[in-house]
């Protein structure tokens, strides 16, 4: 694990049982392409999943992006179950789940990016990131298991 600055250590996501197992195995669908998703909960805790599709223009083996409308339609999703959209996930296919220089230039700030590596169709690393206040670069969030 890489040294994590002091905001970065204090930041942690926690997900609810089967959350990253869906994020998992929706990689492995899509493989080789990437895959993405909104991430729906509250406080810092994922409670559920919502699959999108992938809408890139550049090839979706290695590229993820959420079309408007799919935003959109993540919050609506959020705000019916009493929630809110707290981020994003997607994989990326035989490369280690580290955020991009896309992923960089595409991210909004306050939103947690969870990213799972899948090696020859099996998903290994699972990281979540989010970006610094100066949109410099990311800090790696604590991905912990159930409530907090």
């Amino acid at each position: 694990m890489t040294a994590l600055g002091a905001e970065a250590v204090r930041r942690r996501l926690h997900l609810q049982p089967g959350v990253a197992a869906a994020i998992r195995s929706h990689g492995t669908e899509t493989y080789p392409d990437e895959c993405c998703g909104a991430l729906i909960g509250r406080d810092g805790l994922v409670h559920s999943t919502f699959a999108l599709p992938n809408v890139t223009d550049e090839g979706p083996r290695r590229r993820f992006r959420v079309s408007p409308d799919d935003y959109r339609a993540s919050e609506r999703r959020a705000a019916e179950s009493g929630a809110e959209l707290l981020g994003f996930y997607h994989s990326h296919p035989d490369h280690p789940a580290r955020p991009s220089q896309y992923d960089l230039d595409h991210a909004w700030p306050s939103f947690s990016y969870i990213i799972v590596a899948v090696g020859g169709g099996v998903p290994e690393d699972m990281t979540s990131w989010r970006l610094k206040d100066d949109r410099s670069a990311f800090d790696q969030e604590n991905l912990m298991d159930g409530p907090n």
